[in-house]
């Protein structure tokens, strides 16, 4: 198996139609809106913590557009939520509201088909395995596409995902974020290999290194995988650069371990930026629809705020959505808590978070 480089392309030489590169763009100004309006709600101590997509924008935005929401899943991470409204407008909503404190916020209503997001790190490969292959034994059309970070390819999660997922042939696309940073730890701690991509040479599938800053060359890597796993070709690891503009999540502080200096270089590279003005270049895009764009984002950030502002969360609300039918120990662990606070009645609604 040998590991592909792409380049980057312009916009012009693509060939997809204008509305569709604008619709790029927009989604990926959503995405940055999305996710700075969160990070401000938490520092206003109305959100949880939170992981910022600053910088990866195109990557989650052309990974979603190689993607068809009537058949494929994504499993994300965390930071991908913000960039994945293509599979729903309730991705947003739901979204919104698992920030906000209420653990079935994370779970999206059907036929959305994505996945909970995920903390646990690489934790998602397996399950994204696991559910690729169901499909392929049911004859089901669509793939699975993964989303982790560079860090997550030190767990062993990575390599048994990763190695299932080459024995078994199984329509998933693993698709690595490469950031710069494991949280502090830099790529060159992180690996001593060539490059991410590389390691699938150990599972005996394709790998491809991308520009993840590039929207049209994430797009392109996906579909290709994407025709690969639907012809029973099985799976592809793919690796996209792009440099983490923000903190690793609100508790972070990058200030105290990236190198000075770096982080403002990277920034002049920031893939909405670069896209922006190609597109300008190219007579497709204006002051107008940039405005347009911000405005529409916000409009859909405020419908969902004021409707997850709007729900009232049990106490005991994290004990749903567990089990299909809950355990004795939870059970009893349940009316613990609620006797605790002196609320008896499983159904009595708690404060908003």
């Amino acid at each position: 198996m040998t590991v592909t480089e792409t380049d980057r392309r312009p916009a012009l030489r693509s060939g997809l139609p204008t509305a569709e590169l604008q619709d790029l763009l927009r989604r990926m100004i959503a995405a940055r809106t999305f996710s700075s309006r969160c990070f401000s709600l938490q520092r206003q101590g109305r959100m949880g913590t939170m992981a910022p997509i600053d910088g990866a924008e195109a990557l989650v935005v052309g990974a979603a557009a190689a993607l068809d929401p009537a058949t494929d899943w994504v499993l994300p991470q965390y930071r991908e939520l913000h960039g994945l409204v293509r599979f729903g407008e309730e991705v947003l909503a739901t979204t919104v509201r698992y920030l906000r404190g209420d653990p079935a916020g994370g779970y999206f209503p059907p036929p959305i088909r994505v996945w909970p997001p995920q903390i646990a790190l690489a934790a998602q490969i397996p399950h994204a395995v696991g559910l690729a292959w169901g499909m392929q034994l049911r004859r089901e059309q669509g793939v699975v596409l993964a989303f982790f970070g560079d860090g997550a390819t030190s767990e062993g999660d990575f390599y048994e995902g990763g190695n299932f997922a080459g024995v078994l042939r199984a329509p998933v696309i693993l698709l690595c974020n490469n950031n710069g940073w494991a949280i502090s730890t830099p790529v060159r701690l992180q690996t001593a290999a060539s490059s991410f991509a590389a390691k699938a040479v150990a599972f005996g599938i394709p790998g491809e290194r991308v520009d993840g800053g590039d929207v049209l060359a994430v797009r392109d890597a996906v579909a290709r995988a994407r025709a690969r796993a639907l012809a029973g070709e099985g799976p592809t690891l793919i690796e996209a650069r792009a440099y983490r503009l923000g903190p690793h999540t609100t508790a972070d502080d990058p200030g105290r371990y990236v190198p000075a200096g770096e982080l403002e270089s990277e920034r002049q590279r920031d893939p909405i930026d670069l896209f922006r003005r190609e597109l300008e270049k190219a007579g497709l895009w204006s002051a107008s629809l940039d405005q347009d764009a911000r405005s529409d984002a916000d409009a859909r950030f405020d419908r969902a705020l004021a409707a997850a502002e709007a729900e009232r969360i049990r106490p005991d609300a994290f004990f749903d959505h567990v089990f299909a039918r809950p355990t004795a120990r939870m059970e009893r662990q349940r009316r613990e808590l609620l006797d605790g606070l002196g609320r008896g009645d499983r159904g009595e609604r708690g404060g908003a978070a």
